[in-house]
């Protein structure tokens, strides 16, 4: 415990604060600083060169299981675990060699020990300021337990992440019912409250928080630096002139004020009542919130408003404290987007083995059957039989292997391993050859028509994906249109744009499946029955995505289907 000498040199340094204090504080009721300081619920210390603490609130005595008074004259080491407590001397020596405001805790973890030894994580910004050339270390203690567990709760996340996600908000619990007496504890009442004002004018100045003083209708009657800088508004612009509800979006405050009404059972206007009946329902503090800057700008908050009580005259405004926790949304956004992907890619092997062990069995089934029967057909006069089964062979491999590839590509582009590689080249003779090497599908007297139209075939596109788009439409033609069927392959270089189409008259695609066609394994409804992975079209739409080309369909059940492609040519 401190001497009486020692309390007395305390109270001497609080008479020392009236003396130098500076705006704007000045004009303050002497019974609102009390409140800022004594009333707040976040822990703060002043210790001097030496780490001893000559002013503790009424929170960190609590946090830290002293009585009040109690910690003064201690050092500052005693709420830290011994274990740290060599290391921070040399901190704080450093700190005082060269002072200056900085937040503390980011990238590490910092704990507090209690008075029965108990420890917790905490966050401490310091600032730093001078009375009569002494220097004095002012430090913001904040019990950060809830947020350590819900960061440990983010990483556990399901399915159901996002419903929890706004669980995991920094605690600013700022109470008016943990308002103490300890700067009443001196005998120099003035002396004292011109020492605690100049001490807020230090936390209004330098604090990163933003804080503002309203009065009941909301009408901002103080603003401190800290909220002009995020905000974009100086004091001027907002002292008696803008409400509160300026800074929030119209749409947050009628959907909570319409969650408000429903409790209440009466109507919440959507304006400064929401924070006025939300303290009266203890729900004012640690409540997220979109805040909107001057330049119409956005960043998330948690904001926590507290009434300012007066013994006689009940509440006489609201303080208000919020924390720019954009970094944190941003994190909890990057850290769903990576479980949604990692939920994707699960899906996609569970597909792959799936659609596998369906497709490969036919396949494989014909190449193990036919290469059982060429070894029974001996006789020169077998060969035709024998040139069946072979070309039943090829072609089952080569089933095979396009259903590969097609694995092989979704891979790719999902992972955003393929660019599009431009060229100049002949389009006609493409498209030639594509109908030339799709020919050994065709079934029984089916036939590709191919046509050009337009005064040049020359064309600047990345010739590799346009083959592949091409031969997988003509392929799907030829396997959903039935024999002696004709299919209509057409291009047209017109103007700046070039125009691919494939038409066919086959079994047509149903209306309800149209809107779903390009979709990761989607198979339309009517082709059950028809071998095909459901990734053909998937690739189709990314290949025509990444040559900046549009597609588009259109189809009637048993009539046939038209896919048309549209690429710039630049």
């Amino acid at each position: 415990m401190a001497t009486k000498r020692e309390t007395r040199k305390v109270k001497e340094d609080i008479g020392d604060f009236r003396l130098n204090l500076n705006m704007p504080f000045t004009t303050l009721n002497n019974d609102t600083f009390h409140a800022l300081f004594n009333y707040a619920s976040i822990g703060i210390l002043i210790t001097n060169a030496a780490g001893e603490i000559q002013m503790s609130n009424r929170y960190i005595d609590q946090q830290f299981g002293y009585a009040p008074g109690e910690l003064i004259g201690k050092k500052v080491e005693v709420l830290i675990p011994q274990r740290y407590s060599k290391k921070h001397e040399k901190h704080r020596t450093g700190f005082t060699e060269n002072p200056h405001s900085r937040p503390m805790g980011l990238g590490m973890e910092l704990w507090g020990m209690k008075k029965d030894g108990g420890e917790f994580p905490v966050e401490v910004s310091l600032g730093h300021y001078k009375i009569d050339d002494e220097s004095y270390a002012l430090a913001f203690v904040n019990d950060i337990t809830q947020r350590k567990e819900t960061e440990q709760a983010i990483i556990q996340l399901n399915a159901h992440l996002e419903q929890k996600v706004k669980e995991g908000t920094q605690s600013l619990a700022i109470t008016v019912e943990q308002l103490g007496n300890q700067i009443k504890e001196t005998e120099r009442k003035d002396a004292e409250l011109e020492r605690v004002n100049n001490f807020l004018n230090n936390i209004w100045n330098h604090a990163g928080a933003i804080i503002f003083v309203a009065d009941n209708d909301g009408l901002i009657q103080f603003f401190n630096p800290a909220a002009e800088k995020a905000l974009g508004y100086s004091a001027k612009e907002t002292v008696n002139l803008l409400n509160v509800t300026t800074f929030h979006l119209r749409e947050e405050l009628e959907r909570k004020a319409g969650e408000l009404s429903q409790i209440v059972g009466n109507r919440v206007s959507p304006g400064f009542e929401v924070f006025t009946r939300a303290t009266e329902m203890n729900q004012g503090n640690n409540q997220e919130w979109h805040y909107v800057r001057k330049d119409g700008s956005r960043f998330y908050v948690s904001l926590s408003i507290t009434p300012l009580k007066e013994s006689h005259s009940g509440v006489s405004g609201y303080l208000g404290i919020a924390i720019d926790i954009s970094e944190k949304k941003r994190a909890e956004s990057e850290l769903v987007a990576a479980l949604e992907k990692e939920k994707e890619l699960n899906e996609l092997k569970s597909r792959f083995v799936s659609m596998a062990s369906h497709e490969f069995r036919t396949p494989l089934s014909a190449v193990l059957s036919s290469a059982y029967l060429l070894s029974r057909y001996q006789q020169t006069e077998e060969q035709p039989q024998r040139e069946k089964h072979i070309q039943r062979i090829v072609s089952s491999v080569t089933t095979l292997t396009e259903i590969l590839n097609d694995f092989l590509s979704v891979g790719k582009i999902e992972e955003g391993n393929i660019q599009a590689n431009y060229r100049e080249y002949h389009i006609k003779d493409q498209m030639e050859e594509v109908v030339h090497d799709v020919q050994h599908l065709l079934k029984k007297n089916q036939q590709i028509v191919y046509k050009h139209t337009g005064s040049s075939d020359k064309v600047n596109l990345d010739s590799s994906m346009v083959k592949h788009i091409v031969t997988n439409l003509l392929s799907n033609a030829i396997k959903f249109s039935g024999d002696e069927s004709k299919i209509d392959l057409h291009s047209e270089c017109k103007g700046k744009k070039i125009i691919l189409s494939v038409t066919d008259h086959g079994i047509g695609i149903p209306e309800e499946d149209l809107d779903k066609l390009f979709n990761r394994f989607f198979r339309s409804s009517n082709v059950t029955n028809i071998q095909g992975t459901g990734l053909g079209l998937h690739i189709v739409s990314k290949y025509t995505e990444l040559m900046n080309g549009k597609i588009t369909c259109s189809s009637r059940l048993g009539e046939g289907t038209t896919f048309t492609i549209t690429f710039a040519n630049n």
